[in-house]
């Protein structure tokens, strides 16, 4: 499970995600760091139930790949059922998760 030690700051936050700490960086919302940070150790352990793996690497890929089609899966049900929404904003939420899953690989 993961958690915030950080009040909103300029500083990064530190987040536990799957048995690990890392300290991320972002617009200083804190609140959002840590909501994401629970969402991806989630999705790695429900994937690590469901293959049995070890290979935190692959478990990883596997938990992005799942957010990534329920993100996808979301956008068509909004488009198809009239809700356009704003795409440039579902995309830029979309760039976050992935340069912060960058940093989480890189670490």
């Amino acid at each position: 499970m993961s958690d915030s030690t950080q009040a909103a700051g300029d500083g990064p936050t530190s987040v536990t995600i799957f048995g690990r700490t890392y300290r991320l960086r972002g617009d200083g919302d804190t609140e959002y760091l840590r909501q994401l940070a629970e969402l991806v150790d989630g999705k790695m352990r429900e994937v690590e139930a469901a293959t049995g793996t070890a290979d935190t690497t692959k478990i990883a890929i596997l938990a992005s790949l799942n957010i990534a089609d329920e993100y996808l899966k979301a956008g068509r049900h909004a488009r198809s059922s009239g809700n356009r929404g704003d795409g440039a904003e579902r995309d830029r939420r979309l760039g976050r998760l992935v340069d912060l899953l960058d940093e989480v690989l890189a670490e």
